[in-house]
């Protein structure tokens, strides 16, 4: 089963992926992984997008999307990936389409995980670090991961630390607004590839906006 996912940041998108990935025995591909790969490996692809990157430009779609296909060829994606990262707008969703009917492969289908933008913002920045381990879910806007109360002070749902900090990234306002800037254009952005895919392969939508488990309840039942 061969499968692209999409969610905006803060959409758990990545957790849903996993899941995914875990029920049908597929490697979840992430593009990052893909850069680093190739750029570690010296191989010609990953020469000539660390200049790019080295520039702090954008990796042209004629490097990226060779780069992804060498990936997808890889034996251990013979039954099947699910694809994370890419496409990101509308550009890119139709050269890997292009990229993909050439090469007679496959997409079986494309789950999009819906979630209001104000609500995805607030999950980002509402995001809280246990010291004890960074892995204990507690985020203050989601009632079924909301960090416990003792004497008055927040403290880590699992544990009970009450040393719980934020992430700078998850505050800077700024950067979030633009990564949800690019996702949520319809014009050109990454919703504008999503409804691109809507005119050529089954789009599974799911709202992401319920806990994890009612989530990824939803999407297995509607990928089986």
């Amino acid at each position: 089963m061969n499968i692209l996912i999409f969610g905006p940041n803060g959409s758990g998108k990545g957790t849903q992926g996993a899941i995914v990935q875990k029920k049908y025995g597929v490697p979840h591909i992430e593009t990052g992984v893909i850069f680093r790969e190739n750029i570690s490996k010296g191989t010609e692809l990953g020469a000539k997008a660390k200049g790019y990157i080295d520039r702090g430009e954008l990796v042209p779609d004629d490097i990226t999307v060779p780069m992804i296909l060498n990936r997808l060829k890889e034996a251990d994606c013979k039954d099947g990936w699910l694809l994370d990262g890419f496409p990101r707008n509308l550009a890119q969703a139709e050269a890997l389409w292009d990229a993909l009917v050439k090469e007679n492969m496959k997409l079986d289908y494309v789950i999009e995980i819906i979630l209001d933008r104000d609500i995805a913002k607030k999950r980002i920045m509402g995001r809280r670090l246990c010291a004890n381990d960074n892995n204990h879910p507690n985020n203050i806007y989601i009632d079924a991961i909301k960090p416990a109360e003792k004497d008055g002070k927040m403290v880590c749902r699992v544990c009970g630390s009450d040393k719980l900090t934020t992430r700078a990234d998850d505050q800077d306002e700024d950067a979030i607004d633009k990564r949800h800037n690019i996702y949520y254009d319809t014009n050109t952005g990454t919703l504008a590839g999503v409804n691109y895919f809507k005119e050529r392969v089954k789009v599974i939508g799911v709202d992401g906006s319920p806990g994890v488990n009612e989530v990824s309840e939803e999407l297995l039942k509607k990928l089986a």
